[in-house]
């Protein structure tokens, strides 16, 4: 089958973008690695010590990041319904995060301690219909919205990509009415084109 002309551009553009490059060159998954650190130096959400769970996980950019930032005493607990290839200090729980029997693997390996940081980086596979493509988007926010305010502990943090385009500003006041500061950020490492942007949680309400 031949590739078509926007998949040509598309991976033109990915093989020559910088951060695909310098990933590669670093040794991380995925350029949204950068992302993440940009975000967390800004933000400061990944501290020694705590339990971050990655919703989504795979390919594994944001879990090497987390993994390197934690220290000995930190936990991160990856979930995806993709197999993740094995991580250095990364616990993976194959599966969906809304199902009640990985929500028990994953009570099993909180061992009691209260989750300080929930991450995802989800996004869907893209149909080219961006009405469809932008409700699919925000419904897996949506869904790591709900988990972080179920399974987060008091004054928690929480970091989700979303896109920009209907339903996005009610996210936005939702996510207002569950922490005490919401803030928006657009990494340099994500692209100009992109309408995603992230949204940061501080503080979770109890």
């Amino acid at each position: 089958m031949k590739a078509s002309k926007t998949s040509k551009q598309w991976m033109n553009e990915h093989v020559n973008d910088p951060y695909v490059q310098r990933a590669q060159k670093e040794g991380y998954r995925s350029r949204a690695a950068y992302k993440l650190l940009e975000i967390d130096e800004r933000d400061h959400l990944i501290k020694p010590g705590m339990v971050v769970v990655d919703l989504g996980a795979t390919p594994g950019g944001w879990c090497q990041v987390v993994a390197q930032k934690l220290g000995d005493k930190g936990r991160i607990i990856a979930l995806d319904l993709l197999p993740l290839q094995p991580l250095p200090r990364v616990e993976f729980i194959q599966g969906d995060f809304r199902e009640d029997s990985v929500l028990a693997q994953l009570e099993e390996k909180l061992e009691g301690r209260q989750i300080g940081l929930v991450i995802s980086d989800m996004a869907p596979n893209i149909s080219g219909v961006s009405s469809a493509d932008q409700a699919r988007a925000m419904y897996l926010a949506e869904l790591a919205l709900d988990f972080a305010v179920n399974h987060l502990a008091p004054r928690g943090s929480f970091l989700v990509k979303v896109f920009q385009g209907v339903g996005f500003e009610d996210y936005l006041k939702l996510m207002r009415t569950h922490f005490a500061k919401v803030v928006a950020r657009k990494p340099k490492a994500s692209r100009d084109r992109s309408s995603e942007q992230y949204l940061v949680g501080l503080g979770k309400l109890e």
